[in-house]
């Protein structure tokens, strides 16, 4: 599975991370072979119901040891949601979103990803603050 279908699944459930893996299975059978120059086809499914992404993130947080900022940060939000937040997983989230600035330059691609996740989510079918989609 992606890893932003990853992030979905654990934020919107169960539901949605099989309808992302039936999708990426679709779409592995009919994909062009990955190229580092191309960005990768993101496999995403719409949930049946909307989930409220602050309010779960939320609780996730609640019930986390750690102090993550998951408003501010894609690598507390990957955290939050237990997928390793190491270089390498951002870098392929990057691919996986069409991410075509400096890949070396991880404060700008972070930022970049955190806005694309949750503008992601709210294609999706999650409920999204406006001031984290922009």
């Amino acid at each position: 599975m992606s890893i932003f279908g990853s992030i979905m699944g654990k934020i919107m459930g169960n539901s949605a991370r099989k309808e992302a893996a039936a999708e990426n299975k679709a779409r592995a059978a009919n994909a062009p072979a990955f190229t580092p120059s191309a960005p990768a086809a993101t496999a995403v499914a719409t949930p049946t119901a909307t989930v409220d992404v602050a309010a779960r993130l939320d609780e996730m947080k609640a019930a986390s040891k750690q102090t993550l900022d998951w408003r501010g940060s894609i690598v507390d939000l990957m955290k939050l949601v237990g997928i390793d937040s190491d270089i390498t997983n951002r870098r392929a989230l990057a691919h996986e979103l069409g991410y075509t600035g400096d890949l070396n330059d991880s404060a700008t691609m972070n930022v970049w990803l955190h806005k694309q996740v949750m503008k992601k989510l709210a294609e999706n079918g999650g409920n999204v603050p406006a001031n984290l989609k922009d």
